[in-house]
C-alpha cells in the first residue's frame, strides 16, 4: 500500500516538470509527511469549458489542483469511508465499482518526492523511503472523484468535495524485499496517455500502463532506511528524510536492485 509520502517542491517547479499550469492557489505546503485526508496536489488534464459549462473539444488544460486524499465514489451517502479508500489495487481499478467510473473517465498523477513503506518483523516495522536518486519527482498514477451531498442543510459541502486515490502494483526487484506492494509510478513518456480526457480504460493505451513498473525504472530509484519519527503525522520536517545509522537498523535488507523478497 502506500499511506505516507512527502511532497516537497514547490508548485512552481513541479508546473515546469509536469508541464502544467499551477492552479493550486497558494494552498499547497512543503510537507515531508503526508497522510491521508491531507489535501494534496494533483496533476489533471481536462477540456477547458466556457461560461456555459460547455467543454471546448477541441482543447485541452493540464493543471495542479488540490484535492483530499481519500477517494469519495460519487454515488456515496457521506464522505467518511473515504479515509479507507487511499489506494486501488491496479488489478481490480477497472471492476470495483468505487474505482471503475474514475479509472474510465478521472485519471491524474500525485506527484510525490519519494515515499514511506515499512518492512515488517517479528517484533518491529521499519521505515524505508524511496525516490529517484536524480531528484526528479515520482509520478504515482492516481483517480479522482467529484462528490457533492443530495441534501447539505448546514452548508458544509457548498462545492462539493474533490478527491483522490493513489494506484497500487505489486512490488519490483528491492521494493518487494519491504512490501508485497508500491505505488505504480509511471515513467514521463506514459503522462499523456494517462491523463488523456478522451482515452477510457478499455484504450489499450491506458490498459497497458496498469502494471508493475519495469526494472529499468526501479533502477533508477534509492531506498534507504528512516527514523521511525515518520511514524507519527505529528512529525513533520526533513529530518523524516534522513538515512538511519545502518548499525541502528534492525534485520536490514539487501538493497540489490535486481533482487526479489528475502528468501525465507
Amino acid at each position: 500500500m502506500c499511506g505516507r509520502y512527502a511532497s516537497i517542491k514547490a508548485p512552481a517547479d513541479l508546473a515546469d516538470e509536469f508541464r502544467a499550469v499551477d492552479a493550486t492557489d497558494g494552498a499547497a505546503q512543503a510537507d515531508y509527511n503526508v497522510a491521508p485526508t491531507k489535501q494534496i496536489i494533483t496533476v489533471v488534464e481536462r477540456h477547458p469549458r466556457d461560461a456555459e459549462g460547455t467543454p471546448d473539444a477541441d482543447r485541452t488544460e493540464r493543471t495542479l489542483r488540490m484535492v483530499r486524499w481519500g477517494l469519495v465514489p460519487s454515488w456515496a451517502k457521506d464522505p467518511k469511508g473515504g479515509a479507507r479508500m487511499i489506494n486501488a489495487r491496479s488489478e481490480s481499478v477497472a471492476t470495483k465499482p468505487a474505482f471503475r467510473r474514475a479509472f474510465n473517465a478521472r485519471r491524474c498523477l500525485i506527484p510525490a518526492d519519494g515515499w514511506f513503506e515499512w518492512q515488517r518483523g517479528p517484533e518491529h516495522k521499519q521505515p524505508y523511503y524511496t525516490h529517484y536518486a536524480d531528484g526528479s519527482s515520482l509520478a504515482m498514477a492516481g483517480l479522482w472523484e467529484y462528490w457533492k451531498p443530495k441534501d447539505d442543510p448546514a452548508g458544509e459541502y457548498p462545492d462539493g468535495l474533490v478527491t483522490a486515490t493513489v494506484l497500487t502494483t505489486e512490488a519490483v526487484g528491492p521494493l518487494a524485499q519491504i512490501h508485497d506492494r508500491m505505488p505504480l509510478v509511471l515513467p514521463p513518456s506514459a503522462w499523456d496517455a494517462w491523463l488523456d480526457p478522451d482515452r477510457h480504460a478499455d484504450d489499450d493505451a491506458v490498459a497497458s500502463l496498469i502494471t508493475p513498473p519495469s526494472l529499468d525504472l526501479v533502477t533508477q530509484l534509492e531506498l534507504r532506511p528512516v527514523s521511525a519519527l515518520v511514524n507519527s503525522v505529528r512529525n513533520n520536517g526533513p529530518q523524516l528524510l534522513e538515512a538511519m545509522p545502518e548499525e541502528e537498523v534492525r534485520e536490514p535488507i539487501q538493497l540489490d536492485l535486481l533482487a526479489g523478497p528475502n528468501p525465507k
